[in-house]
Order: structure tokens, then sequence, then C-alpha cells
């Protein structure tokens, strides 16, 4: 699956990870997929993924998605579970609460270190 900007670029014209470049992954095991953007804006390919159950999705701004554009990802996508990632300086509360008032995914906020696993 492709991975690429189309609205963040370092100059013009220029984007900071262009198309056929980057990838995402499509991962399927024991039956659960998981869904790994990549660096990445909100794609039109992500509205094609069919079943997902974790998807992590970038949410820093500058050069990948920022929590609205990754909670508007989120919602199109529709995984049980949304993970932000690349979260940088961001505040991921913003993306959970777009993201849980307007789907049923449930958003897990996990930091350094953490662990989740699909049960």
């Amino acid at each position: 699956m492709e991975a690429y900007n189309h609205k963040r670029f370092r100059s013009p014209g220029k984007p900071w990870h262009p198309k056929g470049h980057g990838v995402g992954y499509l991962i399927t095991v024991e039956g659960k997929t998981i869904y790994h953007a990549g660096d990445t804006d909100f794609i039109p390919e992500m509205k094609q993924l069919g079943h997902v159950d974790v998807a992590f999705l970038p949410t820093g701004d500058k050069y990948t998605m920022d929590n609205i554009e990754a909670a508007e990802a989120a919602i199109a996508i529709n995984p049980k579970f949304a993970i932000p990632m690349h979260r940088w300086d961001t505040d991921p509360e913003e993306f959970k609460k777009k993201v849980e008032s307007k789907s049923k995914a449930k958003v897990v906020l996990l930091n350094e270190g953490e662990e989740f696993s699909i049960v």
C-alpha cells in the first residue's frame, strides 16, 4: 500500500514523502488485520482498505497528517482500534475526541514502552 504526501511539502511541488517512495503496511496475523499507515497524508487508498482491526496513524503534522486529518482517516477506515503514532508535540486527546465521537473505533493512546494486545 502506498504512503505519501499530497498536502505537505518541503518546498513547492516537492512533498516530504512523494508517491511511489513510501509504503504503509496491511498485515494479517491470526485473523486480525493491522494497518500501519507509514508517513503519509490521508490518502484516497485508505478508503479502500476493507476490514481493519487496528490502525496505526501518524498525527505529528509537518511531515504527516495532523490530529484532525488523522481522525478523518480513522473515521474513513473504521478500525476497531485506532492508535496515533509519530505524535511529536501534538495532543492525542484531540485525535481521540474526534474519532470516538464520530465512529465506533476505540482510540488507544500508548506511551513509550507500552504494549497493546488485540483480544
